[in-house]
């Protein structure tokens, strides 16, 4: 099997949730070489785990809180409060636990399925993926060179190819406007689950979409002073989607401030639809010692 193919294959395997009781759920991390659980990981899980509980509808908007790094040597457990099932909406409220303590919270609604007004922003005029350049992390000289736990942090791309337009260079270091567009496709296929297929948009929504706000200021993550950490991630659900070909993110920052970092995103797929919009903020400080802590 290539490297590829097992990345997704253990995408899947951080998909599959262990129901413990009603309402009740487990689920497994990944080690991506940091101290930290991927944040779009806990995102997706939290999801699924407030999608299983609720029948014939499906997620159209989720609110999330990162309160605590979690831990990737031991599980999560998401614990679903049903908050209400009416006519036409389900709301659910997800506590993700560790240690005794909640890492993260999410809430997210559900709704029958519906027909109604329809309007929607065009996407910007990009290249094709086909021309557009595949995204490198970093020279594959300086990969190498890195320690053994960031090359597997940079790895977390495996299930994924992502195809730079804008804004996409970890690498440079002048300042730009606050604007990215980048084009990613999974590398496996999918059944059409459209509970499966919310939860992985909701996983690869969480790459890139903060780091946005980074862009005005010629500063990256790769340059090793940089503190960048999820406070918070909103998710819109407006299509039923497939992930079976290129989306194109586009991906905007609004403003920092205060050590905050806010930025929005939206996903269209390769006919030019908008399936699903993002937001986030993020704390964004530049490190002054090592003793600087995120939270």
């Amino acid at each position: 099997m290539t490297r590829q193919s097992d990345a997704f294959d253990e995408l899947l395997r951080l998909m599959r949730l262990e129901t413990l009781e009603d309402n009740l759920f487990r689920g497994v991390s990944r080690d991506i070489g940091t101290e930290r659980v991927f944040g779009g990981q806990v995102l997706a899980q939290a999801l699924l785990a407030a999608s299983y509980t609720v029948e014939d509808r499906q997620a159209h908007s989720l609110h999330a809180y990162f309160l605590r790094a979690g831990d990737h040597n031991a599980p999560i457990v998401y614990s679903v409060d049903r908050s209400r099932d009416g006519g036409s909406f389900s709301a659910r409220r997800v506590v993700a636990i560790q240690h005794g303590r909640p890492i993260f919270t999410l809430a997210a609604s559900f709704q029958v399925e519906e027909q109604g007004l329809e309007h929607q922003f065009e996407p910007p005029e990009v290249p094709s993926p086909a021309v557009s350049e595949p995204f490198a992390v970093l020279p594959s000289e300086e990969f190498d060179h890195m320690p053994k736990s960031m090359q597997r942090w940079l790895d977390r791309f495996g299930p994924f190819e992502f195809r730079a337009v804008r804004g996409s260079e970890p690498d440079h270091h002048e300042p730009q406007p606050p604007f990215k567009e980048l084009w990613l496709e999974l590398h496996g296929s999918l059944d059409d689950d459209p509970r499966l297929l919310r939860a992985i948009l909701a996983y690869v929504s969480d790459f890139h979409l903060v780091g946005t706000a980074t862009l005005p200021h010629g500063i990256s993550w790769v340059q090793g002073n940089l503190i960048i950490a999820s406070l918070d991630h909103a998710m819109w659900f407006h299509r039923d989607f497939k992930l079976d070909d290129w989306m194109l993110y586009v991906c905007d920052s609004p403003s920092s401030s205060g050590g905050r970092g806010l930025a929005r995103g939206m996903i269209f797929n390769r006919q030019g639809q908008l399936v699903a919009s993002t937001a986030q903020e993020g704390v964004i400080r530049l490190r002054r010692d090592d003793n600087a802590k995120v939270g």
